[in-house]
């Protein structure tokens, strides 16, 4: 996805940062989704962050309700490498000293992907040969910096499409299906070993053909004998039907098979882009509908073991990239325009608790 560009001033990290620590977050919330999902047993709750600095209300969600962040834009590849070996780091130092400063995981978003891609790749006619190395030397330039901030890394975003079949990309036509275990083989050469390594996708909730797919790219990962720690579903699902997507979120069931679809070859899953849109204006009643979404995709998380996290796309719906893109769509979060927090908050904390209940 496409989303505004980041407008903060923090001093720039350098090239060796500490791994994060666990954060510590508010101990004055008592809802604090963080610490549910602790009790819970798993690993982490996660927003997409763009640092605004004219946004304090967001700082303070962000250390009362999560130990981990995304990245929006600052990792991507039109974002750091926008000419051949040009690398522009601003942005991403600022993303790794925020989660220093703050003890905060990144899941880092992302190596490769068709999307947000600079000219000079995409449209570059490079042979495969050349094309492979130009993906090494920009994997291992990213990884190599951050090797000790990421907690977890997309390696490759969105190969599929929605059938199952793979995505027409420079990547595909190119060097073929080998591209996947091409780029993790990298990755696994240049990341930590404490890092984690994911696919993510969209649209593999549904436990259709694309869930099928992300579960070939597993095992294709796996033939070449390269590690993959997990699969990453993005969840930017609806909670009614609406012009860019008829089908609502799934039931609890379906939601749990489509995890286990992947987990079951022993990798783990994390929801990493969550959000919820409905058709607006909102209305009390579509509320209600989407915190039951919230609590439904909360609570096949912790059914599932492998499920190790989850990933909200945003915080407020001030700043959700929806409308922009889905025009007559939106109200996708948990807190509304002016933070205050809906009732998805209270579904996605309920579903959060549900082990506990």
């Amino acid at each position: 996805m496409r989303f505004s560009s980041i407008a903060v001033s923090l001093a720039l990290a350098s090239s060796a940062i500490a791994a994060p620590s666990k954060p510590k977050p508010n101990d004055d919330c008592d809802d604090s989704l963080y610490k549910s999902m602790k009790k819970a047993g798993r690993s982490f709750i996660g927003t997409a962050l763009t640092i605004r600095t004219n946004e304090t209300r967001e700082q303070e969600i962000v250390k009362a309700d999560f130990n981990s962040f995304t990245p929006e834009n600052a990792m991507k590849w039109e974002s750091t490498e926008p000419s051949r070996n040009n690398f522009t780091f601003e942005d991403a130092d600022r993303y790794a000293a925020y989660a220093k400063k703050n003890k905060l995981q990144i899941h880092c978003h992302n190596f490769v992907w068709h999307s947000q891609l600079p000219a000079w790749v995409s449209n570059g006619g490079f042979d495969n040969k050349t094309l492979i190395a130009i993906m090494e030397n920009h994997i291992k330039t990213l990884a190599t910096r951050y090797k000790d901030v990421c907690t977890r890394w997309d390696v490759v975003n969105e190969a599929l499409n929605d059938n199952g079949t793979y995505r027409s990309s420079v990547w595909y036509d190119t060097i073929g299906d080998a591209f996947l275990p091409i780029a993790f083989r990298f990755a696994n050469k240049y990341v930590s070993k404490n890092t984690e390594l994911f696919y993510n996708d969209y649209n593999l909730e549904y436990n259709s053909n694309k869930t099928a797919g992300a579960a070939r790219i597993v095992k294709l990962i796996k033939s070449y004998g390269v590690r993959i720690n997990g699969v990453g579903y993005q969840a930017h699902l609806t909670s009614e039907a609406t012009s860019s997507s008829p089908s609502p979120t799934p039931d609890q069931k379906t939601l749990e098979t489509a995890l286990r679809a992947t987990s079951d070859l022993g990798v783990d899953v994390v929801y990493t882009e969550v959000d919820v849109r409905m058709n607006t204006p909102s209305t009390p009643a579509k509320l209600k509908v989407q915190a039951d979404a919230f609590e439904r995709i909360a609570k096949s998380c912790i059914a599932v073991k492998r499920c190790i996290g989850m990933t909200v796309w945003g915080i407020s719906d001030k700043y959700s990239w929806i409308p922009g893109v889905f025009p007559s769509e939106g109200a996708a979060l948990l807190w509304d325009d002016k933070y205050v927090k809906k009732p998805a908050y209270s579904g996605f904390l309920k579903g959060i608790e549900s082990r506990n209940n």
